[in-house]
């Protein structure tokens, strides 16, 4: 269906000379699609967010989808892992939720919790579903056999079935890339939290800190503007003007900051850390606010991240008093 364009009304003087004949009723642009035309029955719906895909080539925008469904699936590990934790707790099953198969399987499962919800969000049909799910099952399954012959231990094991898992990924992936979407209908409220996904993906990565706050050592600070500057380069996105120098300014800040607090050791220390990690929450607003250097989904997740940890930290040292 295409998008309505509303324009605002505009006063306007009697035309003086004929006009040029108007266009049929059925001709739209190359980028529109007819208003009187409904979509078919495979065709997404209105708040499918298929528009979200990257420019380019097929290339890029399969490897697009292949890291929003790795980044699902830690998610799946991440909001799932504590609740078979608890449930093993409660029924006493700990023991056997531990042995390395009924762990690695559980794992998988996880994974394809949180991959299959993605999927079905960006209007992936069951098949395709169905056959990345077998992609995370099958890598472990396979080396079931080594691991009881006495060929690989159980790190081995997990070690392995992850590797495999990522050329099965690509094959599905790669079989379905040009099948039609789904039609899919999803409760506004569900397209508002998907959108927020990066936040979504921080306050998940941080659940741990909150139950159990720590200080962080004052080098962890390097990480906060090392980040921008390797994927600035990687994405080369640092060749404006001035953007360079700010992530230079910005480099130089936070390792004078971190040489600050190991020379004032203690709660000062701890205090310092917590402010620098603060500050670098704004600086990913900033960012967010202008999409430069990294994509705004990035900002958006690393100002979270920034966010929660500063507080946990804040948290921590209020606990210590003193």
């Amino acid at each position: 269906m295409g998008q309505t364009e509303t324009h605002a009304d505009t006063l306007v003087a009697p035309p003086t000379e004929p006009q040029p004949p108007t266009k049929p009723p059925n001709h739209t642009p190359a980028n529109h699609a007819p208003l009187d035309n409904p979509p078919s029955g495979n065709a997404p719906p209105d708040d499918a967010p298929l528009d979200n895909d990257p420019p380019g080539g097929g290339t890029r925008r399969l490897l697009w989808h292949l890291g929003e469904m790795a980044i699902a699936m830690i998610a799946g590990m991440l909001l799932l892992g504590p609740v078979w934790d608890t449930a093993g707790a409660l029924l006493g099953i700990a023991g056997a939720l531990g042995r390395s198969e009924v762990a690695a399987l559980v794992m998988a499962t996880n994974m394809t919790i949180g991959m299959s919800v993605w999927m079905r969000y960006r209007a992936h049909g069951w098949d395709a579903v169905g056959e990345m799910a077998a992609a995370m099952y099958v890598p472990f399954l396979l080396l079931f056999a080594p691991m009881w012959a006495g060929l690989l231990d159980a790190d081995a094991m997990l070690l392995g079935g992850h590797l495999l898992m990522v050329p099965a990924m690509v094959l599905v992936a790669l079989r379905h890339r040009h099948a039609t979407p789904v039609a899919v209908r999803r409760h506004p409220a569900v397209v508002a939290l998907a959108r927020r996904w990066p936040t979504g993906l921080a306050l998940l990565m941080t659940v741990d800190m909150w139950v159990d706050p720590a200080l962080l050592s004052p080098w962890t600070m390097l990480v906060l503007p090392g980040a921008y500057l390797l994927i600035g380069v990687a994405r080369r996105t640092l060749r404006g003007p001035g953007v360079l120098a700010t992530q230079l300014l910005g480099l130089a800040g936070w390792v004078g900051l971190a040489l600050v607090a190991v020379a004032a050791g203690g709660r000062t220390a701890g205090w310092l850390v917590a402010f620098g990690w603060l500050a670098h929450a704004g600086w990913d607003l900033a960012h967010h606010r202008t999409g430069r250097v990294v994509p705004r989904a990035f900002s958006e997740w690393c100002g979270v991240l920034d966010a929660a940890i500063a507080a946990t930290m804040i948290f921590a040292l209020l606990s210590i008093g003193g």
